[in-house]
């Protein structure tokens, strides 16, 4: 049988900008393996995402290393 998906999501338009404020040096792999996810690596570095509940949940994950810049409706 052929599992149905389920349907995409319209984008909500809301973003947020977070920067990378910690080395992973010394971290569980997770927490890099996480920062790579989200599109960061090295200090400083800055990346605009959608705000949605995955990407929210992974920046809760690794909230000591990263912060929140700017949040746009």
């Amino acid at each position: 049988m052929a599992e149905k998906k389920a349907p995409a999501k319209k984008a909500s338009g809301k973003t947020v900008t977070v920067r990378q404020i910690k080395s992973a040096n010394r971290r569980p792999e997770i927490q890099a393996a996480t920062l790579r996810g989200l599109g960061l690596g090295k200090i400083r570095r800055e990346r605009t995402l959608e705000d949605t509940p995955s990407v929210r949940g992974m920046i809760n994950s690794i909230r000591h290393l990263v912060e929140v810049v700017e949040e746009k409706k």
